[in-house]
């Protein structure tokens, strides 16, 4: 009964504590920003930009993914290599370094590059949720065509975009040229994964597929049915490769998440494109708007 007791004293001194903690709101390049303190995991936070949820992190455990696009893109790092075998990772879009710190966690000695045009944001992330200093991560607040730029050829196992300005993906960060670098980057047998945001009638999302169809001779897109079926805006996760994707075990995982996902691929993948084209710098817009909804 002691034991209950200590237990029971020490989860209602856990629970002060969270209820003590408050949000950290500061103006940085792309907006307002904002650190919610989560209100069920002592040291965890989500980011949001201008009340768009941006990033979630839990200090505590590194390895825990609670936003359901991050953790479809967890599963693109688990498939990457061998479990805890160290890579290279590119990151386009820092955010609050979520997926950074998944990698660091699960691949120790992994090498990493994060890319983020935001220099206040990135101040304000190392200041309230400080990056482990043994972790090889190295943060540039350049743009993320400039940063790519500065990639060496075949560095890359994976490089992920996961680029939002005001809820929307930057033009540059849409086109064919664009992708043309990031395969420059990626090594032979390495993955791209991108994290696309749109709604009905699914438009920018079948471009984005069209692009990197162009440049990537395998596929895959991982979504919600009901995104896919063009019933509601939300997130894909694009994945392209110059070798066959692990589809049964990418299948397997999206299928058993909390929030499960469809994986197209094949012949659904292309049907799903529709003949859409692909996108060049000329041509190219930035991805839609979410609708006001989203995130209420």
């Amino acid at each position: 009964m002691a034991r209950a007791r200590n237990k029971r004293s020490d989860d209602k001194r856990a629970g002060d504590r969270r209820g003590a903690v408050s949000a950290v709101v500061e103006s940085v390049d792309g907006g307002l920003a904002e650190l919610m303190p989560d209100r069920e995991r002592a040291r965890a936070w989500t980011l949001l930009i201008d009340g768009a949820p941006q990033s979630h992190v839990d200090l505590d455990d590194p390895a825990y993914l609670g936003f359901e696009y991050q953790r479809r893109l967890g599963h693109v790092i688990d498939l990457v290599a061998p479990p805890g075998k160290p890579v290279h990772v590119v990151h386009l879009g820092g955010g609050a370094f979520t997926l950074a710190r998944y990698v660091a966690a699960t691949r120790p000695r992994s090498t990493q590059q994060v890319v983020e045009r935001d220099a206040a944001l990135v101040q304000l992330v190392r200041r309230e949720l400080p990056l482990d200093p043994n972790a090889r991560i190295r943060v540039r607040s350049v743009d993320a065509r400039e940063g790519l730029a500065k990639v060496p050829d075949d560095w890359a196992d994976l490089v992920i975009a996961d680029v939002f300005s005001g809820a929307r993906t930057p033009a540059h960060l849409t086109s064919g040229e664009f992708l043309t670098d990031v395969r420059r980057v990626v090594k032979a047998g390495g993955l791209y994964a991108a994290n696309l945001a749109d709604g009905p009638p699914l438009a920018h999302l079948r471009g984005q597929i069209a692009t990197a169809a162009g440049v990537f001779p395998e596929l895959a897109l991982v979504a919600d049915p009901t995104v896919l079926r063009g019933k509601r805006f939300g997130n894909a996760v694009l994945i392209g490769s110059d070798l066959p994707l692990p589809i049964l075990e990418l299948t397997r995982r999206a299928a058993s998440d909390p929030h499960p996902a469809r994986v197209e691929h094949g012949k659904g993948l292309r049907d799903f494109t529709g003949g859409a084209l692909p996108v060049t710098d000329a041509m190219a817009v930035a991805s839609p708007a979410p609708p006001p909804s989203v995130f209420r």
